[in-house]
């Protein structure tokens, strides 16, 4: 019975309860540290608007300004607007925990690579919100912006509003880490996928997720456009760190097996 049970803690926890305590410590730790951070620099309204007057003005030379229109249209199917109001809400909670915790579970050896990925691109953004603040489109109703999210969940958060917390910053919109974090696993798990329409499943969700942050107003183009570079930064700064230890932090679509070293 015991060996019993230990082949099967071996086949659900790779590298034992320690290493899964250390992985949950270390993303719980690096979250808590993201929001306090991104609360505490709240950065200047004025300045907050004025980039994201700069955004609109650069997107209009480029013309890539297309983001009222797109709302607009979407808005006219209350099924597509709840449903991107939902997924913008669970993307980062739901779907990216169930994500890697299905990596770490499924594909161990992979894991780290991306935990790695996840730490250096929250120390970039939380960079981005510092250098550059900037309102989202939803407190632009000028421009024909509406705020589906705070629609959907009946929770308003105004940039005027004492509502503002230690955990929240409004300003944090460049960059999009909703798109940075579905590239982040989009990629993995289409490469790792072994059925073709999982693979292009995980492969749409990055376009998915950039359709929805401007449906709901939250981002800009060029944020999608910002945090797509910074998923990039990121994976390059993972393959750089796999250097060290190439055994547990590279990237591999060989399938898991139960080792002992740990990252």
């Amino acid at each position: 019975m015991l060996a019993r049970a230990r082949l099967l803690q071996a086949r659900v926890l790779p590298h034992g309860w320690l290493d899964a305590l250390r992985q949950v410590s270390l993303f719980a730790a690096a979250y808590v540290a993201y929001r306090l951070v991104r609360g505490l620099v709240e950065g200047d309204a004025n300045a907050a608007f004025a980039h994201a007057r700069d955004v609109i003005s650069i997107e209009s030379k480029l013309h890539l300004f297309i983001e009222p229109s797109v709302q607009a249209w979407a808005s006219s199917s209350h099924l597509v607007m709840v449903s991107a109001s939902w997924l913008y809400v669970n993307a980062q909670t739901s779907i990216t925990l169930s994500a890697l915790l299905y990596l770490y579970l499924r594909h161990n050896r992979s894991f780290y690579f991306v935990r790695n990925m996840f730490m250096i691109a929250m120390a970039i953004a939380l960079i981005a919100y510092i250098v550059f603040p900037t309102a989202p489109p939803r407190f632009m109703p000028e421009w024909g912006f509406i705020d589906s999210v705070s629609d959907f969940t009946g929770v308003r958060v105004s940039h005027a509003s004492g509502s503002m917390t230690a955990l929240f910053n409004p300003y944090a919109a460049v960059p999009s880490m909703h798109v940075a974090f579905a590239l982040m696993i989009g990629w993995p798990l289409a490469r790792l996928a072994r059925h073709r329409a999982v693979r292009v499943l995980w492969l749409v969700y990055p376009f998915l997720m950039t359709f929805v942050i401007v449906v709901t107003a939250n981002h800009f183009i060029v944020d999608a456009l910002l945090g797509a570079l910074t998923a990039g930064a990121s994976a390059y700064g993972a393959r750089w760190l796999a250097r060290a230890r190439p055994s547990v932090w590279r990237f591999s679509t060989v399938p898991s097996a139960h080792v002992r070293a740990s990252g």
